[in-house]
């Protein structure tokens, strides 16, 4: 396990992924990974810079002969999504991730594996180590903070980079090249409430978990009907309090704002009375929710399991208001895009939702490749939530990148690949936060496509990253080196 990848081909890139893997990365926490790629920069004898945020400029000369090709930008963020199945033991700020490999796939044990961006970086590295593959004036632009706030992208400064062309290597379906991407904002909640003693006097306690869901990334899985574990608890929580008097004490659901809910959980107060009739709510709804997702999420579990007493349940006020919110606050898909067949164009991830002693947080990620689509779901979180006499407001918005189907690194790529393996790759766009929008907005000059291998359910524990589909991106991405745009 683990340093098995390190003998696939090409070996260049695999054995830097590998490296990747035992560098703790979650974002946030990236910083000793970025500083050791800066490292990386110097040990080959190359420019090197590091901008006070972390992100990682290293610059490598034109081959001979290739002095007069427009300069290229290899660009990837070296922060991963840190999630993993309940029963796993594991800590991404110090354990290094377990690769191995599964019928073509190099995948994880048990946690994300950090494909997502891994490769691209992986990719990059390849490259700069490289003395038999002919480019132009080449930069590699490693960023941070990718998947919990652009944070690189967004404080990346302007005339730092020298070059003509970026070429984001973070998609993830090889032989598509993507052009346009969706922007995005933060919708955050606060419910506030008093507590109220537990009425041990005359109810039970349980912790209702719903656990086994596949979760995934909350832009490029968000159409493909995965279920979310805070919508299906709500569901459940507005019966049970309504017909059997059920008291909502504490919630825990969802872990990441960029990523489909896959567990909930909840610790209620139940009247001693009403206990086997919850019991069997509880195997109903399971068989209900089972029912429904029989195809998309087979592992689905719901269970309710006795504990001990909490020390107080939530005003029933708030507890009403934040319970009806939920229930009716948007989720998956708002509209596709008329513009590009199978695009998701505008959608709303309904994501975390915790409580402490004094109040409930709910956190929702929306998405849209249309400004004024996204800022009317921006209005449509703000009229819900502030009915149900929440505090909300919205941060980390972020722009997203307008396709140019006239670009000369797109006719250049295209040819590239039509040469080599006999097809034009499909153009598309992205409902998903690539930095080639903010990006974009800092160096207007630029460029760009988005490119990579295929890549399967990132940001969940099944992640997984196609063997044969990594050398072709390599190989794609090589050629591409070679045939460069001329300087005009």
């Amino acid at each position: 396990m683990s340093d098995e990848i390190r003998n696939l081909e090409p070996k260049l890139l695999w054995e830097n992924f590998y490296k990747l893997t035992q560098m703790p990365r979650p974002s946030k926490k990236e910083l000793k990974a970025a500083e050791a790629i800066a490292e990386f920069g110097r040990s080959l004898g190359l420019e090197t810079i590091q901008d006070e945020v972390g992100n990682v400029i290293i610059r490598k000369p034109a081959t001979p002969g290739m002095e007069n090709r427009k300069g290229i930008i290899l660009q990837g963020h070296i922060d991963m999504v840190p999630q993993k199945n309940s029963d796993k033991e594991h800590d991404f700020e110090k354990d290094p991730i377990e690769t191995y490999i599964e019928d073509g796939w190099v995948t994880a044990n048990g946690t994300t594996l950090g494909a997502d961006n891994g490769i691209g970086v992986a990719a990059a590295m390849a490259i700069l180590q490289s003395d038999d593959i002919e480019h132009g004036p080449l930069e590699v632009l490693v960023t941070i903070d990718e998947e919990t706030g652009m944070t690189g992208a967004n404080e990346l400064k302007p005339g730092i980079l020298k070059g003509d062309i970026l070429l984001n290597m973070d998609s993830e379906d090889e032989g598509e090249l993507y052009v346009g991407c969706a922007g995005g904002t933060n919708a955050n909640i606060r419910f506030s409430f008093k507590e109220y003693p537990f009425p041990s006097h005359h109810s039970a306690a349980y912790k209702l978990s719903i656990t086994g869901l596949k979760g995934g990334h909350s832009g490029l899985d968000i159409n493909i009907g995965r279920a979310n574990a805070n919508k299906l608890l709500f569901r459940f929580l507005k019966y049970a309090v309504a017909n059997l008097g059920v008291r909502l004490s504490s919630i825990d659901g969802g872990s990441l704002r960029n990523a489909i809910p896959r567990e909930a959980f909840a610790v209620l107060a139940v009247p001693e009375e009403n206990k086997d009739d919850f019991i069997a709510a509880v195997k109903e709804y399971e068989e209900i929710y089972q029912n429904e997702y029989s195809s998309t999420e087979p592992g689905l579990v719901m269970t309710a399991e006795e504990v001990g007493h909490p020390d107080f349940i939530m005003n029933e006020v708030v507890q009403d208001d934040l319970i009806n919110a939920i229930e009716a606050c948007p989720n998956g898909v708002i509209r596709m895009s008329a513009d590009m067949e199978g695009l998701v164009e505008t959608s709303t991830n309904l994501a975390i939702i915790k409580s402490d002693k004094e109040g409930v947080d709910v956190r929702c990620l929306i998405r849209s490749s249309v400004d004024s689509a996204r800022d009317w779901v921006e209005s449509m979180h703000e009229s819900l939530f502030r009915l149900a006499g929440a505090e909300i407001w919205f941060d980390g918005r972020y722009p997203g990148w307008k396709p140019n189907l006239d670009s000369p690194i797109l006719k250049a790529m295209q040819d590239v690949y039509q040469k080599n393996w006999g097809k034009i790759p499909e153009i598309k766009g992205i409902h998903a936060g690539l930095e080639c929008g903010i990006l974009g907005n800092t160096y207007p000059n630029w460029d760009m496509i988005s490119f990579g291998p295929t890549i399967r359910y990132p940001h969940s524990p099944d992640e997984k990253v196609n063997i044969e589909s990594v050398k072709k991106f390599w190989d794609f991405l090589v050629e591409t080196l070679k045939n460069a745009p001329v300087k005009q």
